[in-house]
């Protein structure tokens, strides 16, 4: 047995209580201020460079790159506990975000690390060794490795975490991230605090757990002392030195052996009474459990072989030699659809496609929709093998898609709001361009339903009517702008002159998606990801853009009246010959963007990053520009007139030909452009035109007059 050591008064503990001293704070205050330390240095060493990557990638222009995956991969997985929402696809950030991440991510983990080596090896981390703390084990020595991973890893954080997580995530407050932070930071200081009281009221639960003693460094160590929460004493006399070796020697845990061995051996027909009740109650617990899977296993049996037979009595009733009418045939058609049995689905879909009586068909569809969502993965996987037959230009083929299509409607419009796991991917929802009768041709209509949770990626949808229809769903909890929101994916799919109208795409995926001539307009399309997407003379009037992923879009000639594109991100975007009069874009990325010949009169674009932007021709009449970021930005022969420039950031812009003020009508005036009578000019009080390129005489002048800063006013 080890014996535990036993440290004498020294020297240096005799001075530390020396008159004239300063006295030191109490232990439990001194545990406490360490703990809050050394969590706030791993906070701080990966919240600065968290920090700095976000600036980074809001503020400069420099190119995007795929975010680390190892980065989304923990996003991802943090998310999903939290209830946060997450950026769906491959997110683009600046490689200095990545850099800064990276970095911030393995500070905190280096620095944990370094944390957890210092107490396993010296019983101290830093902020325990400058508040005089120090862990050890029964015989004063530092812990070790295991036994620090078993304190702090499961002690201090796992099991306060996961009470905190339960009463959290079933109550009222969830997904409310500000109760969850405060009750975890209760239950860590109860834990600390020594929480549920024990037989040793100073030691607290991660400690116990793992055989540990957070002491006073400055003091000698006494486990006797400190089981019977007593202070620490400077001098340890015989009877405490025997009760610390036998603390050693008689573990709790032997004791409770003892114990229970002890009232088997006094009780001993009680003890043989509740073996066999236990083991009574474990072999009828496996009977019956076998006698239920055996009996669910035969009632499976009996009724896929039921639905067999019918199947198959059915299936002669409708083969091509059979000699039944019409009203037959169509009661056969209908009792196959009720039998919820694969082989059923198959030939109805086969069926379907060889059909050429309409009457017929339409039944077939009908009974289809009886089956429901389980059809569609036979319906899709006809639908994409009759795609790929018309290049051939077969009218026949064209029909046999229709059909399909329709089919695939009904089943969504029936089962609105349980779609969430449909998978639509690849799959022809179009007209098919074979020159077939325009009154008989397919047009897809799920007018205000829930598509929520529907896979369109790749999907043709082009001409679809979505009008007031919902993409995004509250998930299996209830609440909106968690984790497992149902979020459709459209990207990648064809969605030229569809309508989307009212409808709800919020967080919906986009990227490189067909959008063109498409109307969108006063749809929420918030937070979505439009990364790469097709936008060209689109209808987005009064559409809700907020926070929405623009990036290297193509929004051509669209139509952006009154949008509400508040902090949305639209580096690299194209918007040339776009109208976006009185759109809102305060405090959005615009970086690289290009506005050749746009209308942007009366747009909110105070706070907007538009550096290396290029608004040349740009019609900029009105518009509110305070606070903005124009450095390097291409403003040759925009129309400034009546815009707010104050605090704008004009380094580097190019003005050749741009207008500041409504010219003076005076042909004799020919030096100062004055504006109209009755007009006002454009803001430039305050704002500096230094560094300016190819300011032009007249201009000069203007700013001079109107109070801006150049170089060569008076």
């Amino acid at each position: 047995m080890t014996t535990p050591i036993v440290r004498r008064t020294t020297n240096k503990s005799i001075r530390s209580q020396e008159p004239g001293k300063p006295k030191m704070l109490p232990l439990m205050t001194r545990r406490a201020a360490a703990v809050v330390t050394e969590i706030a240095l791993v906070t701080v060493s990966g919240l600065v460079p968290f920090g700095i990557g976000v600036l980074a990638n809001s503020r400069t222009d420099v190119e995007r790159v795929p975010l680390n995956p190892v980065l989304s991969l923990v996003e991802r997985e943090v998310a999903r506990p939290l209830a946060l929402p997450i950026n769906y696809g491959t997110r683009n950030v600046t490689w200095l975000t990545n850099f800064f991440w990276s970095v911030g991510a393995l500070a905190s983990l280096s620095l944990t690390g370094w944390q957890i080596y210092l107490l396993a090896k010296t019983g101290s981390t830093l902020p325990k060794r400058w508040f005089g703390v120090r862990v050890v084990t029964n015989g004063g020595t530092p812990p070790g490795l295991l036994a620090v991973v078993i304190r702090e890893g499961v002690g201090r954080w796992a099991l306060p975490l996961s009470v905190t997580y339960l009463l959290w995530r079933y109550s009222p407050f969830f997904p409310n991230l500000g109760v969850f932070t405060g009750l975890m930071a209760v239950l860590m200081l109860a834990e600390s605090m020594g929480f549920p009281r024990w037989r040793d009221s100073k030691r607290a639960l991660h400690d116990r757990i793992a055989g540990t003693y957070t002491i006073d460094a400055t003091k000698p160590f006494s486990v006797a002392s400190l089981r019977a929460g007593k202070p620490q004493p400077d001098q340890w006399n015989e009877h405490e030195e025997e009760a610390a070796i036998a603390d050693v020697v008689i573990s709790p845990l032997g004791d409770r052996r003892r114990q229970v061995w002890e009232w088997m051996r006094q009780n001993p027909s009680l003890t043989l009474f509740l073996v066999a009740l236990v083991s009574m109650v474990g072999v009828l617990g496996t009977l019956i459990g076998t006698q239920i899977y055996i009996q669910s296993q035969e009632n499976q049996r009996t009724t896929e072989q039921g639905n067999r037979q019918q199947f198959q009595e059915l299936e002669k009733r409708l083969q091509g030699t059979a000699t039944t009418n019409l009203a037959e045939r169509q009661q056969a058609i209908m009792a196959m659809g009720t039998l919820k049995y694969p082989p059923a689905t198959k030939y109805l879909v086969d069926l379907l496609l060889q059909e050429t009586n309409p009457v017929l068909r339409s039944t077939i569809q009908q009974s289809l929709v009886n089956i429901g969502i389980e059809a569609i993965p036979e319906l899709k996987r006809k639908n994409q093998l009759l795609t790929n037959d018309l290049a051939t230009n077969n009218p026949a083929k064209a029909q046999q898609l229709q059909a399909n299509q329709q089919a695939i409607n009904q089943i969504l419009l029936v089962n609105r709001g349980k779609l969430h796991q449909v998978d639509l991917s690849q799959t022809n929802l179009s007209q098919p361009n074979t020159g077939t009768n325009p009154n008989t041709s397919f047009n897809l209509v799920l007018e205000r339903i829930d598509l929520w949770g529907v896979n369109f990626k790749g999907a043709q949808l082009n001409q679809g009517n979505f009008p007031g229809s919902r993409f995004r769903g509250p998930g299996n909890d209830g609440r909106y702008d968690t984790y497992d929101d149902w979020i459709a994916d459209l990207s990648q799919a064809e969605l030229k002159q569809a309508n989307f109208q009212e409808a709800n795409l919020s967080r919906v995926l986009l990227n490189k998606s067909d959008l063109s001539r498409a109307n969108l307009k006063k749809a929420n399309l918030a937070s979505a990801r439009l990364i790469g997407a097709n936008l060209s003379s689109a209808q987005l009037v009064g559409a809700d853009l907020r926070n929405a992923v623009l990036e290297n879009a193509s929004l051509t000639g669209a139509d952006l009246g009154e949008a509400k594109l508040n902090e949305a991100e639209l580096f690299g975007a194209r918007l040339g010959r776009a109208i976006a009069i009185g759109a809102f874009l305060s405090h959005a990325n615009l970086t690289k963007t290009d506005w050749l010949g746009a209308d942007l009169s009366g747009a909110y674009l105070d706070h907007t990053n538009l550096s290396s932007a290029n608004l040349s021709a740009t019609r900029l009449t009105g518009a509110v520009l305070r606070g903005a970021n124009l450095s390097n930005a291409n403003l040759s022969n925009a129309d400034l007139s009546l815009a707010d420039l104050q605090r704008t950031n004009l380094r580097g812009a190019d003005f050749q030909g741009a207008i500041l003020a409504p010219g003076n009508q005076n042909p004799t005036e020919q030096f100062v452009e004055t504006p109209q009578t009755g007009a006002k000019s454009a803001l430039v009080k305050g704002v500096d035109f230094s560094e300016v390129k190819n300011l032009d005489k007249r201009q000069i002048a203007y700013i001079c007059t109107q109070g801006g800063i150049h170089p060569s006013c008076p």
